[in-house]
């Protein structure tokens, strides 16, 4: 429920409070005072698309905010909370039932068309709104009743009446329709597609094939670039290596080498093995002795090595890593993506390959949903048919308590092409009198008949579909006299069980409002500006006589003013 609206800068109105509460608020003002942008204000905090359009004349920015009262815990305060928002508890904490809570949220509107909002004082984006509205708010008005009378609203109605029965109805079988509609297209798909796929498979097993004559290896580039880098400088590599062997141990030179001034070195210490430190120093060298001998057998393996690889390896390097530059070029920019595309070609290989065992699959799979569809579309179809007969009915009656006495409402349920939302179209149709033809809201309805259709629609859903508040726009449009009064009447006990805020025009309607807010509209010559004020006690006889004749002062309307109050009191 919405406690109370503050605007500001919004159309006409400067700024207003609106205390709303619960039960039925009437709305009223003169025409061009500003009426509509009570729900223009609710509206923005629905999260509808904010129009600059909106901003008073000569003001920066419209703001409004709202506070609702909510339960502090359920779907409304785990969307707030989980958008970064807070709530302010209203019960002390312990008390038995439901805890109550507070909920503020605001919009801004700059003269720029640019909008903020703020839910439970944290900024959020007006996609937030509107998933709390959907949770909060049902707004009815001009715009909705043209909706009504559209096949896909009239449907939607008839689904929230059904309740479970519908609704478990419809998710079995959009579940089954969604499979179904995913084997059949995947299958049409893959026969469309079935040329293309075949050249892929036939471009892919090439490619495989020519991977595996070559037969890569990871890094296999990177090991040959270094190889023919080594074979190139092979003579430089002989020259140094020879020069540093024939250093250590020479067998062709009379100069003596390191490994012979070594061992001369060690002999001359071990002539005086009786000196410790000379003794020490005597292992020393024969330890570098052998290491020098070590080093020199290695230089004897790499010289033998490169006497070995010669040109003739260099060429074969040189040939291998042509080949897989050139596969690099054709099936990927480097080795490792020639790699890759070998990894995943034989998965994707199979797949094509199993195309046609994959079409029979889903071909198999289609006919076999196909007969759970029907059998799921047929009971969507019953539970529609069974909903719409009390619908109907229930309709009927509340048209009958509208002044619309021999009215009778019947909803056909028509077969349809399937679609994800079933294979019925839904019917409304209105006979208005007593052998009167039924003829489609659409086409058979005035405009005073399509308000009473949708607000006895609305009243009936209401009960199997609670919403905290309604919010009804000109709601009475086209209607007067007796039928207003029983407009009124049926609003007043709309509202025992859910908030409701009607604009209005009709004293016979505002009549029975425990709650009446006036937008006043002033004028100082050069600027016209409007505010809200509640009405109570004479104030609220004079804006039921004004609406009554245009006069507030007339006698004969402030008679009929009080009659009208009275007679609300009396049956409240």
């Amino acid at each position: 429920m919405i406690e109370e609206m503050r605007l500001r800068d919004l159309g006409v109105i400067a700024e207003a409070s609106l205390p709303i509460g619960p039960g039925f608020t009437a709305v009223t003002g003169e025409t061009g005072a500003g009426k509509t942008m009570v729900v223009t204000g609710l509206g923005l905090l629905m999260g509808n698309r904010a129009d600059s359009g909106a901003v008073r004349q000569g003001a920066a920015q419209a703001a409004v905010e709202g506070v609702w009262v909510v339960p502090e815990d359920g779907a409304v305060a785990a969307r707030v909370r989980e958008a970064g928002g807070e709530l302010d508890p209203l019960d002390a904490p312990g008390a038995p039932g439901p805890q109550a809570a507070e909920l503020h949220i605001s919009r801004t509107l700059t003269a720029e068309g640019r909008s903020r909002a703020a839910v439970g004082g944290r900024q959020a984006p007006a996609g937030v709104l509107v998933d709390l509205a959907e949770q909060l708010v049902v707004v009815h008005g001009q715009s909705e009743q043209i909706r009504l009378r559209s096949a896909v609203a009239q449907r939607h109605a008839l689904d929230r009446f059904g309740g479970a029965p519908v609704t478990e109805a419809r998710a079995a079988y959009q579940a089954l329709f969604g499979q179904w509609r995913a084997s059949a297209l995947e299958a049409e798909q893959l026969r469309a597609d079935a040329d293309a796929r075949a050249a892929e498979a036939q471009r892919l097993r090439e490619a495989l094939a020519e991977i595996d004559a070559l037969a890569p290896e990871a890094g296999e580039d990177a090991a040959l670039a270094s190889r023919a880098e080594r074979l190139g400088n092979i003579e430089e590599l002989r020259l140094a290596a020879s020069t540093a062997r024939e250093a250590l141990s020479s067998e062709e030179s009379d100069e003596p080498d390191a490994t012979a001034r070594l061992a001369e070195a060690r002999r001359a210490l071990e002539r005086l093995g009786d000196d410790e430190v000379l003794a020490g120093l005597g292992e020393q060298l024969s330890e570098l002795s052998f290491r020098v001998s070590e080093i020199a057998v290695e230089l004897s393996s790499y010289l033998a090595d490169l006497d070995t690889a010669g040109p003739y390896e260099l060429e074969a390097v040189n040939e291998r890593r042509a080949a897989l530059a050139a596969l690099a070029r054709k099936h990927g920019p480097s080795l490792d993506a020639v790699l890759m595309l070998h990894a995943d070609g034989a998965t994707r290989l199979a797949e094509l390959d199993g195309d046609d065992e994959r079409i029979a699959q889903l071909e198999d799979a289609a006919a076999r949903l196909a007969a759970e569809v029907d059998a799921a579309a047929a009971a969507l179809t019953a539970a529609r048919v069974a909903a719409a007969e009390r619908l109907g009915a229930a309709v009927t009656e509340e048209l009958h308590s509208l002044a619309m006495p021999d009215a009778t409402l019947r909803i056909d349920v028509l077969e349809a092409e399937p679609s994800a939302e079933g294979r019925d179209d839904i019917a409304f149709l209105l006979s208005p009198h007593v052998g009167a033809p039924p003829r489609s809201v659409s086409k058979g309805a005035s405009g005073g008949e399509l308000s009473r259709v949708m607000l006895a629609i609305e009243v009936v859903i209401a009960a199997a579909d609670p919403v905290p508040t309604f919010v009804f726009d000109e709601v009475d449009a086209g209607v007067g006299g007796a039928a207003a009064i029983e407009i009124g009447r049926r609003l007043a006990r709309l509202a025992e069980a859910s908030q409701v805020i009607v604009v209005t025009h009709l004293a016979q309607v505002a009549a029975f409002a425990n709650n009446h807010l006036s937008v006043v509209k002033t004028n100082d010559g050069s600027v016209t500006a409007s505010s809200v004020r509640r009405l109570e006690g004479a104030d609220r006889e004079a804006e039921m006589a004004r609406l009554l004749s245009g006069l507030a002062d007339s006698d004969s309307a402030l008679t009929h003013a009080r009659e009208l109050l009275e007679l609300a009191r009396r049956e409240r």
